[in-house]
Formats: C-alpha cells, structure tokens, sequence
C-alpha cells in the first residue's frame, strides 16, 4: 500500500514535506509525492522541475494533503475548505486554540466523509503524547514542556510567522529560551507558570517608514504567542538576519514529577534537539499521513489528534516486525 501525499504551500515546512516524503519513499517505500499545491506555482516550477505542481484553484489525485501554512491565519481559513476535497494532515500549533481549530475540522471532516489529523507537529504533537502518557503513569503529576533548552535558545517557527504577520514587518525570527531554574523546579515537582519556564528573544526587519515602537508593543501583546512572558525585540536588517539567523534548530523536554503509591518519587523525562526544526515537523507530519490514509481504509473520518491515532498505524513497520522488534 502506498500513500500518495500532495503538499499545500512551499514554504519551510513543505520543503521539509517533500525532502521528507523523498527519505520515507526511499527507506520505507510506502509513501509517494502527489504534488504540491501553492500560491506561486510559477515560482516554485523553476525551483522543483518535474514535479506536478499547481495553483490554488486546482487539485490533485492524492490520498492524503499535508497542510504547511502558518497556524495564525492560513490553517484556520484552508484547513476546513481543503477537507471538502481531501483527507489532510496539519501541525496547527496555537495550543489555546486547539479545541476550537478541532471541532471546525471535525465537522468540516465528517460533513465531507474525510480524515483530518490535527496538531501533529513536535509540540503540539509527539510532546503532546509524552505529556498524556507521563499523567497517566505518574498520577498527581503535572506534566510540563520546556522549548529552547539550549544556551542558544530554540527557534519557533510559528512565532516567527506570527510576527511576519504584523503590519509593517518585513521578516522575522523568533527564538524561545527556557529559564534554566524553572527546570530544576519542574524536577522537583514545583508549579510554575508560563511566564516562569520561557522568555522570547525576536529579532525583526522592519520595512522602510514603519513604526518600530508601534511594531515592538504589537508583538509584545500578542495573545497565546507573546502577552505572558518577557520579551526583548530587536530590529535588525536584511542581511544580519540571513547570516546569523538563517539556521533553525530547536529542542525541547517533557518533564512530569509526582510521588508513586508506594511513596517513592518518580520522575518521567522525554527530549528532542532539532538541527532542522522544520525537517523534524516534517518527518512527523509525513508519518501522520500514513496514519491518515489508514483510518480512511479503516472507514473512519472526522478530526483526530496524536492522542486518538495508534502508535502502530504511523509506523510503516509490520505487525510482525513491531511486535519482534520494538514491543
């Protein structure tokens, strides 16, 4: 059985899809590229010759559509409209907003007889599985995310575009820290507060006559990306941007504490560090879509997160081989 993926949008992440759909075929052979759908089809021909690619009002002969857009404006306005065509797979990240992006996909999902995988990203997404697992192994215990565990701090993809997005910005990168102590305290099962575990570094071109006062105070109050914690902006140009700032590591850990019913503390710890924080988004987002298109031969539609989906139906394994090699 093989999964054809079409791709909606060329940007960091669908590049990332479609390197990571060329490694899946070649290891696994159980995936294909369908095509890419994008707002500059012109563009993005000379870049990928070959390649089936088209414009936004065309569509293509796919099993399953990764959506790459940003989650601020494009996955809440393209994620229902594109279910009326295809089964589709996103890593919508506006952690406040979950429930409501979920119940518009999964009634534009069932009113359409498709499969939406919601959120399966690397946070939300595996860390959300990790965070669920530790509350049900260690009861009583509060399971925590730190992002940008390195000195260096992490950079976060869906804030930098939800930078991009205010009036006046040219571009941006936005880089989460998080604050060393507050880990220690997670470990010894303290509550923290959000604006006690990250604080946020961006760095910002502005266009030429825009307000930069304006431009710092808009991002600084910006809810669910930026309003609860400190945050420095500064405004670089172009070219410092591209030359300090062009790579995109990340990294990031779980952290659950609790006492166990005998009296003994335990502590459950899961991490991962990015040299690419879009290849590892898309490596996730392509094994969702293998778990897509198996619940559409299974019957099943609406709208699922990592927490609904087996562990078995993302891996491109078989049942023999999961249990011999990794049960």
């Amino acid at each position: 059985m093989t999964t054809k993926i079409g791709i909606i949008g060329y940007g960091n992440i669908g590049r990332g899809v479609h390197q990571a759909i060329l490694l899946n075929a070649r290891i696994f052979g159980d995936v294909s590229l369908g095509g890419i759908i994008t707002r500059r089809p012109d563009d993005v021909r000379r870049e990928q010759p070959g390649v089936t690619i088209v414009g936004l009002d065309t569509s293509l002969e796919i099993d399953v559509a990764i959506l790459c857009g940003g989650s601020a404006t494009d996955l809440p306005r393209q994620g229902p409209a594109l279910l009326s065509r295809y089964n589709t797979v996103d890593s919508f990240d506006t952690h406040a907003r979950i429930p409501e992006y979920f119940a518009q996909m999964d009634e534009a999902a069932k009113a359409a007889g498709h499969v939406a995988v919601i959120a399966a990203g690397w946070d939300p997404g595996t860390f959300s599985l990790e965070r669920a697992l530790a509350d049900a192994f260690l009861p009583g215990a509060h399971p925590v995310g730190f992002y940008g565990v390195a000195a260096s701090g992490g950079l976060s993809m869906g804030h930098s575009d939800a930078i991009r997005r205010v009036e006046g910005v040219e571009d941006a990168r936005q880089y989460t820290h998080a604050i060393p102590s507050a880990i220690e305290r997670a470990r010894r099962g303290e509550p923290l507060t959000p604006g006690e575990m990250h604080w946020r570094e961006c760095f910002v071109v502005a266009r030429d006559g825009a307000d930069k006062d304006r431009i710092a105070r808009e991002i600084k109050a910006m809810p669910h990306y930026f309003a609860p914690y400190e945050t420095s902006v500064a405004f670089i140009d172009a070219d410092e941007l591209r030359e300090k700032h062009g790579g995109m590591p990340h990294d990031g850990m779980v952290v659950a504490t609790a006492t166990t019913a005998g009296g003994a503390r335990g502590v459950i710890e899961y991490g991962n560090r990015w040299d690419s924080n879009p290849a590892a988004t898309a490596g996730i987002l392509v094994a969702y879509a293998r778990a897509a298109d198996r619940l559409r031969r299974d019957g099943r539609c609406g709208a699922f997160t990592v927490l609904d989906i087996p562990p078995a139906y993302v891996s491109p394994r078989s049942r023999a081989r999961l249990l011999d090699e990794f049960v």
